[in-house]
């Protein structure tokens, strides 16, 4: 990460089945020494996935964040509810590939994952790949632009 974006925290958050991977996640952030902004939730209560997707969204639009680490069972509804925000640009990923290309092509700013669908230490090596690969600008800069 570039020292602008790295001196900011990565915001997380998830709805009720996403906490436990949430919370692993945070601490794998930690441990590397990322500054984390964890939004919640905190328990197995049902909640609603579009409330922490904007929540999540406020934060980077609002500069509190450069970027942001989404989960819900599958990481779909959260994705989607996500990038109905201007200036947000959430990839649904299940791998490092995946992750690693979503920064690289497409400057994707929030990595969605699925609770449900994947395990913590793939889900560990998406994080570490979005937050470890930086946007090449490029041929991919005009594409970009054009997501608004």
């Amino acid at each position: 990460m570039t020292d602008a974006v790295s001196a900011l925290p990565i915001v997380l958050a998830s709805d009720h089945a996403g906490v436990t991977l949430r919370r692993e996640i945070r601490g794998h952030l930690e441990a590397a020494g990322h500054a984390v902004l964890d939004l919640g939730t905190e328990g197995p209560e049902s909640v609603d996935y579009p409330d922490f997707a904007d929540r999540l969204a406020a934060a980077i639009l609002e500069g509190r964040a450069a970027r942001g680490v989404l989960i819900c069972g599958t990481g779909i509804g959260i994705s989607i509810a996500a990038n109905r925000h201007r200036g947000i640009r959430a990839a649904l990923c299940h791998d490092a590939t995946t992750s690693r290309l979503s920064r690289r092509h497409n400057d994707a700013n929030v990595l969605a994952l699925g609770a449900r669908v994947i395990g913590a230490e793939v889900a560990k090596d998406c994080v570490d790949a979005f937050v470890g690969t930086a946007y090449e600008g490029g041929r991919h800069a005009a594409r970009v632009a054009k997501l608004g």
